[in-house]
């Protein structure tokens, strides 16, 4: 059901740095009605919403404070070697869910935001 989402910055090029190391991906930034604006790849083949770093004053970014986004993996152990040496910080590491759900875990990125990480293994 979740067709965007939004992720609040401090600094375009620092979140947009630490995005395309930990998910080896890039990003693409844009202006867009007064909004700065860093936009994840769209893969019409895979399922999933895709969304935007958003620098903006009407943004904040939090630890606490709204939706906890989660970001499919094929093993959270991949994307979480990767966040530290991208200035983020590792806050949950690799932790079952169940069985049938699988795993999940939580970085802060280098904007002061809390993100999940979700994979099957």
């Amino acid at each position: 059901m979740v067709g965007w989402f939004e992720i609040p910055v401090i600094d375009m090029n620092r979140a947009k740095g630490f995005y395309e190391s930990v998910f080896d991906i890039a990003i693409s930034v844009n202006e867009f009605g007064g909004f700065h604006m860093g936009w994840f790849p769209n893969d019409s083949e895979k399922l999933g919403a895709t969304g935007s770093l958003v620098l903006h004053e009407m943004y904040k970014p939090s630890m606490t404070d709204g939706p906890l986004i989660y970001f499919s993996c094929n093993d959270v152990v991949t994307e979480l070697s990767r966040v530290a040496p991208a200035n983020g910080e590792v806050v949950q590491g690799k932790t079952q869910i169940s069985e049938e759900h699988g795993y999940m875990a939580i970085i802060k990125d280098t904007e002061g935001n809390r993100i999940a990480l979700h994979s099957p293994s």
